[in-house]
């Protein structure tokens, strides 16, 4: 049976175009009616009682939302909406109205002739009074039941997020999966990264349920998916509870990446890690730096952040840990004058954004490797140009080799092939500070990092900082430091007791 369709937008040309689109379709139309204002909209509803509406959401003004209600409510049509507000709220009302589709302006002609089909189907289905709509038991459950504990029973729901890796896919995916034939599915809920199913808790292949789905969406689109489904069945878990733990779940994806169905009953917990390098971490990295060993980072890397177990740390901790080793390699670039250089400078904000916002913490990792790769062709290509920056270079040198109790001005200024009266001028000149002032300083700051982190004795401390003599290292310590290496350590440990004390 052909049907009778009301298009209302208050754009002449959206309302052309729509219809157009409707007119240029497979779909069986009586007549298509249009309206540019409410009062419009509402003199056609009456007059024509159509069994389809696509409606522009944002015409109904407040005062008039009443009897918009009360006339959709009465005459039960096929409802499609629009709007050009991704919000919360036009959601929201789009649910509280049964609608079948929110279309978001500016939409594509590919999502219009979909929600059209759906109308479609819709349609002949009320007219054959067969089958159930999905949409129409929305009216239990509402988008605040998920983000707000809500007064009274629990619902008994299992949930599963659909994410796709970018947002922009997020318009298909949720077209796909109110078309997929779920079993047991009580609603669909876009939100703005992901989308959200209701299954009833009478279903017992939830999980297989979605496997097939993301095996049609692989056949049909190359954006990856990831799927986590919450099948906790306790009457004890509100809705928003399960939709808090499952959203967490989704950011295992990090570390397992997309392309898979996760399921779980369980919260989710993360390991604590020290997001920041310590010294001896720094100056493995000032090593391998220096000595451009592609080879040990690519190790160092893989072993650090790809052979993670349960419990997994925490991703925030994880990405601030790179950025620790994003800045060891941007002094490493700044030594090389590598950061003067636009093309380098792009390369790092990029790795910078991708330890920030990648989705998958395999990916950053690679983008790490091969930048360090970049850089070191770089650096040789500056070292053959005599352009690197004798100063960072040689301060790194130093910080590799402090240990040695004969490093010399001459040793460094060697390494930087400059002469030592003139790298002796450059580094007054670049730091304020001798060659003398400068080694001790490296020489203390690991001193003073052994006395509170170790019970080392001092005669073993000052070996390890390059002094040979342990009175002339406490000497020196007391010169630079302000009190003896024994009352440093001594302070220390009861400032930490007097913290613990507090607590």
């Amino acid at each position: 049976m052909d049907g009778k369709w009301l298009i209302a937008d208050r754009d002449l040309n959206e309302r052309e175009g729509l219809k157009w689109l409707l007119k240029s379709s497979a779909i069986p139309v009586a007549n298509i009616f249009l309206a540019g204002d409410f009062q419009e909209f509402v003199v056609l509803f009456e007059r024509e009682s159509p069994e389809v509406v696509l409606l522009e959401l944002d015409m109904v003004g407040r005062n008039d939302w009443l009897t918009f209600r009360d006339l959709i409510q009465i005459y039960s049509p096929v409802l499609l909406l629009t709007s050009a507000e991704a919000t919360f709220e036009k959601a929201r009302l789009a649910i509280d109205m049964q609608a079948l589709d929110l279309m978001i302006k500016p939409f594509s002609t590919a999502k219009v002739k979909s929600a059209y089909q759906k109308a479609s189907r819709e349609l002949q289905s009320k007219n054959s009074v067969s089958g159930t709509n999905i949409h129409n038991s929305y009216k239990n459950v509402s988008y605040e039941a998920l983000f707000m504990e809500q007064v009274g029973g629990k619902e008994y729901f299992q949930l599963a997020a659909f994410q796709t890796e970018t947002s922009e896919a997020l318009p298909t995916l949720q077209t796909f999966l109110t078309e997929f034939p779920f079993k047991n599915l009580h609603g669909v809920f876009p939100l703005s990264d992901l989308v959200l199913l209701l299954f009833t808790d009478q279903c017992l292949n939830t999980k297989e349920q979605c496997q097939k789905a993301m095996r049609r969406w692989e056949e049909e689109f190359t954006e990856p998916l990831a799927i986590v489904i919450h099948s906790g069945r306790s009457s004890m878990i509100s809705l928003n509870q399960k939709y808090l733990q499952t959203r967490k779940m989704l950011e295992l994806t990090y570390y397992k990446g997309y392309r898979q169905v996760l399921e779980s009953e369980t919260i989710l917990e993360w390991s604590h890690i020290d997001p920041f390098l310590t010294p001896p971490e720094q100056r493995t990295w000032v090593d391998m730096l220096t000595n451009m060993d592609i080879e040990k980072i690519k190790k160092w890397l893989y072993d650090e952040f790809l052979q993670s177990q349960v419990p997994y740390p925490d991703p925030g901790l994880v990405r601030i840990r790179l950025t620790s080793i994003l800045a060891q390699i941007r002094r490493y670039m700044k030594t090389y004058n590598l950061d003067e250089n636009p093309h380098f400078e792009r390369e790092y904000r990029y790795i910078f954004n991708s330890i920030l916002y990648d989705a998958v913490l395999y990916r950053t990792v690679q983008n790490l490797i091969l930048f360090s790769q970049k850089i070191f062709h770089g650096a040789e290509s500056n070292i053959r140009n005599f352009k690197q920056d004798p100063i960072e270079r040689g301060i790194a040198y130093m910080e590799a080799n402090f240990v040695n109790s004969e490093l010399r001005l001459e040793d460094v200024a060697y390494y930087v092939d400059r002469n030592p009266s003139y790298f002796s001028h450059l580094l007054v000149t670049k730091t304020g500070s001798s060659f003398t002032d400068v080694l001790t300083g490296i020489r203390m700051k690991e001193a003073k990092r052994l006395l509170i982190e170790s019970n080392k004795p001092i005669k073993e401390i000052a070996e390890l900082t390059g002094y040979q003599n342990a009175n002339y290292f406490s000497r020196i310590f007391k010169e630079f430091v302000g009190m003896s290496p024994r009352e440093f350590r001594s302070q220390k440990v009861d400032m930490v007791k007097n913290e613990m004390d507090s607590i």
